[in-house]
């Protein structure tokens, strides 16, 4: 298996691990934390580096995912992305293969699909996106990049997400609606906004 090292090694890591063990495509080198304590574990993994190790760590591993998760925003895993891929790191897309994902759905690089989350017909998830666990994302949605839609969130169909959106756990997006950029949709708020364009 090719090699893969993850970037923050808080709570959403742990999640992420046990999607990538289960997928068993890639096998985890280590985490890279911003302030590392060598040395250390989490979840069974080494520590293997800082932010400022990035570079020499790709003779590790050619791959890399953002494990930081997303709430109050996108900025630092949009930052993190951009910087990987400056340097030369290959960010796969991860899909759990307890999700459903239909035949047509593209997902960008560096998402990552979460266990039982659905996709159905004609959507498009864009990069480094968490479509996190039990979601739903229906017919023809579109999800911008550096986005999160949250555990158990509905996107119902013909919706269109901007980029760096979060959507909170158990929210529903009503059908045909148009999310604007760097949106924050808290958690079991239903959504009414403009109507698609």
């Amino acid at each position: 298996m090719d090699k893969i090292i993850l970037i923050g090694g808080g709570g959403h890591c742990y999640a992420c691990i046990d999607v990538i063990e289960q997928e068993r495509k890639y096998q985890i080198a280590g985490i890279v934390e911003r302030d590392a304590i060598i040395d250390a574990y989490a979840f069974g993994y080494p520590i293997i580096g800082s932010d400022e190790d990035l570079i020499g760590l790709k003779n590790v591993a050619p791959y890399a995912l953002v494990t930081v998760g997303q709430i109050t925003n996108s900025t630092l895993r949009k930052d993190l992305f951009n910087k990987l891929i400056a340097i030369g790191y290959q960010l796969p897309t991860i899909i759990s293969p307890r999700s459903y994902i239909a035949r047509d759905v593209v997902v960008g690089d560096g998402t990552i699909i979460m266990h039982d989350a659905l996709i159905n017909s004609g959507s498009r998830i864009g990069k480094n996106c968490i479509i996190n666990t039990k979601s739903l994302i229906e017919h023809n949605s579109i999800i911008g990049d550096n986005s999160h839609i949250s555990t158990n969130a509905v996107v119902n169909g013909g919706v269109s997400i901007g980029n760096g959106v979060f959507v909170g756990s158990n929210a529903t997006l009503v059908q045909s609606r148009k999310v604007p950029d760097n949106s924050f949709i808290k958690a079991s708020h239903l959504y009414v906004g403009s109507n698609y364009e």
